[in-house]
C-alpha cells in the first residue's frame, strides 16, 4: 500500500479535491503494486491552475505536471493520464529486462 500526500500552494485543498485525487491515484495504484508514496502539489498562479505529482517506485521516481486555464480538476486529470503512461512504460521496460535470453558460454 502507498501513502498520498496532498499539498496546496495558494490553493485551499477542499474535500472534493482530495476525493478526486484519491480516486485518480487509486486507478494508478491498480496499474502498479510497487508504488510506495505519491506526493501531489496543487498550485494557482495568476489564471493558471497547475497540478504536479511525484510517484516513488523502488529504484525509480516518476514526475508529471499539467496546467489548465479553467479548472484544477482538468489539470489533475491530465497529470494522472501522464503518470499512467509513465507507469505503463516503466512496467514494459521492467518486463523486457527480465525477459532477455540468457547467453550460454
Amino acid at each position: 500500500m502507498y501513502t498520498i500526500n496532498i499539498t496546496g500552494h495558494h490553493v485551499d485543498v477542499t474535500p472534493a479535491l482530495k476525493e478526486h485525487i484519491n480516486e485518480k491515484m487509486d486507478k494508478l495504484g491498480r496499474l502498479s503494486d510497487q508504488i510506495t508514496t505519491i506526493h501531489v502539489t496543487l498550485m494557482q498562479d495568476n489564471h493558471e491552475q497547475k497540478a504536479e505529482a511525484t510517484i516513488h517506485l523502488p529504484g525509480k521516481e516518476l514526475f508529471a505536471a499539467a496546467v489548465s486555464d479553467s479548472r484544477l480538476f482538468h489539470a489533475i486529470d491530465a497529470m494522472t493520464e501522464k503518470l499512467a503512461r509513465q507507469i505503463d512504460k516503466h512496467k514494459t521496460r521492467q518486463h523486457a529486462s527480465h525477459q532477455k535470453p540468457m547467453v550460454a558460454s
